[in-house]
């Protein structure tokens, strides 16, 4: 398992009226933990797609637990469980600054080549980044 671990702090445009992060941000700040976990680990979304392989989602499930508010510190956790194949999961959780759960949900994306759209298997130098974690 792989788990990494990175902050955001919400602006006020990322509020609705009633003060709380709208809903649709949510997507926004666990992009945010996806790209940084991959970042971590040496592999640059830009890099991947320079080479060929693309990563659009397939699935996207949330659960709502509390809300974020305006100036709250949130934690990304984003976490992989398993080694990818033509697909890779991400867990997400995200907690306050005072380690409250606000929500729990997960993306699954596919790998693709760039050039005819198609499915491929992860990457080999990805599966190597992610084998000591397993």
């Amino acid at each position: 398992m792989f788990q990494s671990i990175t902050k955001i702090r919400v602006r006020y445009g990322e509020t609705d009226r009633m003060g709380y992060v709208y809903y649709g941000n949510y997507a926004t700040y666990f992009e945010v933990g996806r790209v940084e976990a991959l970042r971590e680990l040496g592999i640059s979304y830009k890099t991947m797609e320079d080479n060929g392989i693309a990563l659009p989602v397939l699935d996207f499930q949330i659960k709502y637990i509390k809300p974020g508010f305006y100036d709250d510190l949130l934690t990304v956790k984003t976490t992989i469980n398993e080694l990818p194949g033509a697909r890779i999961k991400f867990n997400y959780e995200i907690y306050n600054q005072h380690d409250v759960l606000l929500n729990q949900a997960s993306t699954t994306l596919v790998f693709v080549n760039t050039q005819n759209g198609r499915p491929v298997a992860a990457p080999d130098y990805i599966l190597e980044k992610l084998k000591r974690f397993f």
